[in-house]
């Protein structure tokens, strides 16, 4: 409830997508990270959805690392994971050494992971597709064609 004088309360209505104007202002809570911060493992970032335990709000979807598949693809992925989030990190803080030199270390793994990956496994991406003597996006089998053992579906 408002009120127009603070004496006459009425009721919120909807103003269908923007903000009433007698909703209350919210006022967001933002961590503010330090340079050093500790960090997760690669299974732990990509299952806590943050690399930085400082970052990790509870969230109710939260997946156990030890329930992640141990494939190629989930190797792949946390590996990219990690490279995202400390890019976004040295948005921030672009003089922490420390994370810039890990940033250019898992560049370089995921960059060697992907490469493996689609050497067993075909392209991830059109552009990657398009890399070799002829087209192969379409070729067969598709990454969810594998089993969790490695054979195929």
């Amino acid at each position: 409830m408002n009120s127009d004088n603070g004496t006459t309360p009425r009721p919120c209505g909807d103003a269908c997508g923007t903000m009433p104007s007698c909703a209350p202002l919210a006022v967001p809570y933002v961590p503010f990270q330090q340079q050093g911060s500790q960090k997760y493992g690669q299974a732990d970032a990509l299952a806590n959805g943050t690399l930085f335990p400082g970052l990790n709000l509870p969230f109710h979807l939260k997946v156990d690392a030890s329930a992640l598949p141990d494939n190629h693809s989930t190797q792949l992925q946390a590996m990219l994971f990690v490279v995202a989030e400390l890019g976004m990190y040295l948005d921030t803080h672009k003089d922490d050494a420390e994370a810039f030199q890990l940033f250019r270390q898992y560049a370089q793994l995921a960059k060697e992971g992907k490469q493996r990956y689609e050497e067993m496994h075909g392209p991830l991406t059109q552009l990657s597709a398009g890399q070799d003597a002829a087209y192969r996006w379409l070729d067969d089998p598709w990454p969810w064609d594998f089993r969790q053992d490695g054979g195929m579906n």
